[in-house]
């Protein structure tokens, strides 16, 4: 399936799946001002990021073989600089996601990319009038790299502005908007294909068991741009360290720096610690 034609059923997948829950938000009681900022202070300075996972998978849009299948892991932190708000009530943290694209399939088991992405930012609780938490805003300077020189070399920087919510019961989305400097050495048609703007939305099925994902990107031109689904599945009694068995297609291109003009439609699973970062929004039990 071409990626133009799949990203315009995006909107009607998102409504289907929106459509099958309530209308109003989750009957769990939202946090407060006070409870957040006492919450803080109990959160460790250092934690996970965005998802840490290890997966392996095959292409569905050509052959498969040693040299198309291939393995994808991810590595992702936090490190909250202050606890104490600064002015406006934010608070400054510095983020690092390493992701790497791992031929282990071929003789000697190669890298084909590795992908590096600090970031530092400020991040801003939004709380409606009755003072119960409605979102969350970054504001943050974003580099990512491969790492690489010469005609492998890949490279853009951007500030970013991001807002999450959640929009209905057990249903969290993110909006989040860039503006992209120092990018055209190396890779002058990146915004072609990766855009200036993503969404994501995450809905939870069964609590700490099941739930799902979708995010895309569409470049500036419109046949370019991504759409990454993910399905999350806990195979344990418990919610051991928040671990799941996760399955992920990822069509369109930009999956990777080095081969970020090459459209893909990557199928994978593997082992992931899933993201706790916007856990407030689960509300109290």
């Amino acid at each position: 399936m071409k990626f133009s034609t799949y990203f315009s059923t995006l909107p009607f997948t998102i409504l289907f799946a929106l459509g099958i829950l309530p209308s109003s938000v989750s009957a769990q009681k939202a946090f407060t001002r006070q409870e957040i900022n006492d919450s803080i202070q109990e959160l460790p300075y250092f934690s996970n990021h965005l998802d840490n996972y290890f997966m392996s998978g095959v292409p569905t849009n050509r052959t498969i073989n040693h040299n198309s299948a291939n393995a994808k892991y991810q590595i992702s932190f936090k490190q909250i600089l202050s606890k104490e708000s600064l002015p406006y009530d934010t608070y400054l943290m510095l983020t690092y996601t390493q992701k790497a694209f791992w031929n282990v399939f071929e003789n000697s088991l190669p890298f084909r990319d590795l992908n590096f992405h600090p970031t530092i930012s400020l991040g801003k609780f939004v709380f409606k009038k009755n003072d119960e938490l409605a979102g969350i805003a970054t504001l943050s300077f974003e580099h990512e790299s491969n790492g690489r020189d010469s005609i492998f070399s890949r490279s853009w920087n951007r500030l970013s502005l991001g807002y999450t919510t959640n929009v209905f019961k057990n249903t969290t989305a993110s909006f989040k908007a860039w503006l992209p400097f120092a990018y055209k050495e190396g890779n002058p048609d990146l915004l072609d294909y990766v855009g200036i703007a993503e969404i994501k939305v995450s809905h939870e099925l069964i609590h700490d068991k099941l739930s799902f994902a979708v995010m895309a990107r569409k470049g500036l031109k419109f046949k370019y741009g991504n759409l990454r689904s993910r399905v999350y599945f806990n195979p344990f009694k418990r919610n051991i360290a928040n671990q799941y068995i996760m399955l992920e297609w990822y069509l369109g291109q930009a999956e990777s720096l080095l081969d970020y003009q090459k459209s893909q439609s990557m199928i994978r699973v593997g082992y992931v610690i899933k993201s706790n970062e916007f856990n407030w929004f689960r509300g109290k039990n």
